[in-house]
């Protein structure tokens, strides 16, 4: 019988220094990981991917952060081997990096085009090709989302449909990875209580998102808690493992599909 649970894995964060990807690091930890890797973006996350680190070796985890880029390919093989390199073929690959803007079309920019598909689409999708590579068999490999993917609404063109290749890409890989064993899907969550929701919302939108979800009047914010999200993960990179090519829209009735 093959292993799906935590306990003795290996496990690779993209985004793994703060807000939700902080949050699966500790809590992973926490369900018997035995080594885990956080990348972070840019020196300006360095201190919260240290604080990360610490809490990850205070639970007996062996733990390392990188800072990287993942733009660009090579990037992202290289984060992978330095993985490997310090802690060894990962078991679980979870990719939480994304870039939101919120902007209408005709005022959105080739540059601010480029960055969201740079950072959103590009970087997941060499991030999944190099998880293909690297993962041992009955791996488990989960990319962040959102639920704007089931949303019919102005603004978010090019945050959403950056995100939308990924919901194909995760379809194609649990394809062409299943014969090795290795589960793939996403989550979507919904608009979530961190400094990623806030820094495009004016004062009414955020209003608004605190009560659109069915199940808002129940959270502690109004928004989705990253702590919601955790379990979801928890599960899909574990016993989860018979669910793969989904994306998986996890939010309190915010949207569906």
């Amino acid at each position: 019988m093959v292993d799906h649970s935590i306990k003795g894995k290996t496990v690779l964060i993209a985004g793994g220094a703060k807000n939700l990807g902080g949050l699966i690091a500790r809590d992973l930890a926490a369900h018997g990981a035995r080594a885990i890797a956080i990348h972070y973006n840019s020196a300006a996350s360095k201190s919260e991917a240290d604080s990360t680190i610490a809490d990850l070796q205070a639970a007996g985890v062996q733990a390392v952060a990188f800072q990287a880029d993942l733009s660009t390919a090579a990037a992202t093989a290289k984060l992978f081997s330095d993985t490997i390199a310090a802690i060894g073929r990962p078991d679980i690959a979870i990719n939480t990096v994304g870039k939101v803007l919120k902007k209408p079309i005709a005022e959105t920019s080739e540059d601010e085009y480029d960055e969201m598909f740079a950072v959103n689409t590009k970087a997941a999708f060499f991030f999944i090709k190099e998880a293909g590579l690297h993962l041992n068999d009955h791996g488990k490999l989960l990319t962040l989302v959102t639920s704007l993917l089931g949303a019919y609404t102005p603004f978010y063109s090019t945050y959403a449909g950056s995100k939308a290749a990924v919901e194909h890409f995760t379809r194609a890989a649990s394809k062409e990875y299943g014969a090795r064993g290795i589960s793939v899907n996403a989550i979507g969550p919904g608009p979530m209580d961190t400094p990623f929701f806030y820094g495009q919302e004016s004062e009414q939108a955020v209003a608004y998102h605190k009560t659109a979800a069915a199940l808002s009047p129940f959270s502690k914010t109004g928004l989705t808690d990253i702590e919601d999200i955790t379990p979801h993960v928890r599960f899909l990179v574990s016993e989860g493992w018979w669910m793969t090519g989904q994306t998986i829209l996890v939010n309190g009735g915010y949207t569906t599909k």
